[in-house]
């Protein structure tokens, strides 16, 4: 069912003033759910409103925090988000970190006391429109194992880098450090289907090719150890230097709804402006890009693409045509 992004905003901004945020509150946490359908992550889009909605209903998230920003250094912001709704904490945060970097070249935010606060490219992409560089992580709940251990103390860690084009394209790359989400191995299972060995292990530790059993164990990270590595340092800016819990100090989202998850977020923005002219960086973006795009396929109908190109597709097609959207999401939002 296709929507128009007007409206799919109208009605996720009402769902969540429904559930007790402030009218301009939830207009800026739906921005963020918003884009994420826009750019094809429909998992990370409006449809989480319904599992906001019942953490909000049960004490879990605060419908109306009041998030303070504290300048603790000239450069660096701490966001203090009193367990609200993680896409307003978090565009509080990037707000933050933009007006310090429009000021000084480079700001950076980390903020504490916040939720899931949706896909991480949003962020990068809004960044990216009043021309800044940046690089946007989260921690999250436990679902990865250390390198050799059997037991979860580290989430997936999602982060963003994405470079700014004046006149064009930014360049956006938005990634998990697990293979892969733990969705599409629900969905394997409910399918009856067996999943790669390289995605998950069982509860012992060993790689499986069996749903159910991966269920039951751990994901496991890009890049073997290499993988595990970069995760824990998006938890050491994001968790431990923010204030918030990191490792296995994170509340699980599945099975404590009703306690606060003090994720921690981090914001770091360079001003593009103050390196050179639109012209200077367009100029070098788009070589950039032509290198990479001349580059001749392996397989021809698979040519060459950049960073955050098919996200950018889907944004223009959606835009234009209307936002793909589950009929049974359009409903709950409905109601």
């Amino acid at each position: 069912m296709a929507v128009s992004e007007a409206e799919l905003s109208r009605l996720a901004t009402k769902a969540l003033v429904s559930l007790g945020l402030e009218e301009g509150a939830a207009a800026l946490a739906a921005r963020v759910l918003v884009l994420g359908d826009l750019f094809g992550i429909p998992t990370h889009g409006v449809s989480r409103v319904e599992s906001y909605g019942e953490r909000i209903r049960i004490g879990g998230i605060k419908a109306r925090p009041t998030i303070h920003v504290e300048r603790v250094a000239p450069a660096i912001a701490r966001v203090d988000g009193d367990n609200g709704v993680g896409p307003l904490v978090g565009m509080k945060a990037l707000e933050a970190a933009m007006e310090i970097a429009r000021e000084l070249g480079v700001g950076v935010a980390l903020a504490r006391n916040s939720n899931h606060f949706g896909p991480v490219a949003p962020y990068s992409y809004l960044a990216a429109e009043q021309g800044f560089a940046s690089v946007i992580g989260s921690n999250a709940s436990t679902t990865i194992a250390p390198t050799g251990g059997k037991e979860a103390k580290l989430g997936n860690s999602p982060v963003a880098f994405a470079v700014p084009n004046p006149g064009g394209r930014p360049f956006i790359l938005d990634m998990a450090l697990s293979v892969v989400a733990r969705a599409k191995i629900r969905a394997a299972a409910k399918a009856g289907q067996a999943i790669p060995d390289t995605w998950a292990t069982d509860a012992g530790g060993k790689p499986t090719t069996d749903a159910k059993a991966a269920l039951d164990g751990f994901l496991l990270p890009i890049g073997g150890h290499k993988g595990y590595g970069l995760a824990l340092f998006v938890d050491l800016i994001a968790g431990l230097l923010s204030g918030a819990a990191y490792l296995d100090h994170v509340n699980s989202w599945s099975e404590q709804p009703e306690a606060p998850g003090n994720l921690g977020h981090f914001f770091i923005l360079i001003d593009a402006k103050r390196l050179g002219s639109p012209e200077w960086l367009a100029e070098r973006m788009n070589d950039f890009a032509a290198i990479l795009h001349d580059t001749p396929a392996a397989d021809p109908a698979r040519p060459v693409l950049v960073p955050g190109e098919r996200e950018l597709d889907e944004l223009e097609r959606q835009l234009r045509d209307g936002i793909d959207l589950d009929p049974a999401v359009l409903a709950k939002l409905s109601n």
